[in-house]
């Protein structure tokens, strides 16, 4: 039997690679893996029968003649898994699980950066002003006894929860099916499912989305929604742009609604020059790397080993696309 042959779209000498290529070594033999970018990638479809990418346009796709499963490097695969792709009953999975720790730290680091004032503080150091006196009447805060609320408890927004316990904060969560965990050793304070989001919403501080989106999902915190939040909270998205209603949410930090919001997401990205989510100084923006470390690659790697055993006999695959899910 010919190995199976496995194309990733990566730089052959880059780190990435290096990573892939040491979790697939175990695989000679049983796999001929190849790795390409660029037109060196687009030339190598016709014979990939598994393609490792963030995704693959319809005219890629249409290369791909023998190609029979999609591992995305993507959690999302909305905009991904789409019905050229679906319709020729290719196997498509995400890399849900690997951002967790990475996505985590970034959130906190928002977290820390608003209660403690630090982007005034950053402005002040860069106009060189000594400004001790802080617009709250208090000065920084801190994140204990505040409350964090987690719309999606994945196996990111278990890792925020993991991270954000030490900090002394009480922990609500919202997930879609509240009576399934993928971690029940993490703890929370409260779990409710997505239908009591409007029942909890106006307890939380500090507001994490991280769902995937789906039609259930687009929109899901509007203006009707933000109106409900507590004067004062922070919304941070680290899930897609398109879970919250952009505009909404800019007229709710200008008008001193919300207190801030730490964005990595946004409902068009590149973030447009001409957006005034640029001009706000109560918004923190980061271009959607919140993922994005050096150990992303090596645990995305692990996942894609651990699914190319199951691939090879014949079990069913981890992240599979559920279209009835809609992720």
């Amino acid at each position: 039997m010919e190995p199976l042959r496995v194309l990733v779209e990566l730089a052959p000498r880059s780190p990435e690679a290096e990573a892939f290529r040491a979790a697939l070594a175990r695989f000679a033999g049983r796999a001929g893996v190849t790795f390409a970018d660029g037109d060196d990638f687009q030339r190598a479809l016709p014979d990939a029968e598994v393609v490792v990418a963030q995704d693959l346009s319809d005219d890629l796709l249409a290369r791909a003649g023998r190609l029979k499963w999609l591992s995305s490097v993507a959690a999302g695969l909305d905009g991904i898994a789409r019905p050229a792709l679906l319709g020729r009953g290719v196997v498509v999975t995400n890399a849900s699980g690997v951002h967790g720790p990475n996505i985590a730290e970034h959130v906190l680091a928002m977290m820390l950066m608003f209660t403690r004032d630090l982007p005034r503080l950053y402005r002040a150091q860069l106009a060189r002003r000594w400004e001790k006196k802080s617009s709250r009447e208090h000065g920084p805060g801190e994140l204990t006894g505040q409350t964090l609320l987690i719309v999606g408890l994945g196996r990111i927004g278990d890792a925020i929860a993991a991270r954000a316990r030490p900090f002394g904060l009480r922990i609500l969560a919202v997930k879609r099916n509240a009576s399934s965990r993928h971690d029940p050793g993490v703890p929370v304070d409260e779990l409710v499912s997505l239908e009591r989001l409007d029942q909890v919403i106006g307890q939380a501080d500090h507001l994490c989305l991280a769902v995937p989106l789906t039609p259930a999902t687009r929109h899901l915190v509007d203006a009707r929604r933000i109106a409900l939040m507590r004067t004062g909270a922070y919304v941070y998205n680290i899930s897609r742009g398109a879970v919250v209603d952009e505009a909404a949410l800019v007229e709710a930090l200008s008008a001193g609604k919300l207190a801030g919001a730490g964005l990595d997401v946004f409902e068009q990205e590149p973030l447009p020059e001409t957006s005034p989510l640029w001009d706000l100084p109560n918004v923190i923006l980061t271009p959607h790397v919140a993922g994005l470390t050096p150990r992303y690659f090596q645990r995305a790697a692990a996942l894609f080993a651990e699914n190319l055993d199951r691939f090879l006999s014949g079990q069913t695959l981890r992240n599979q696309f559920d279209a009835a899910r809609g992720y």
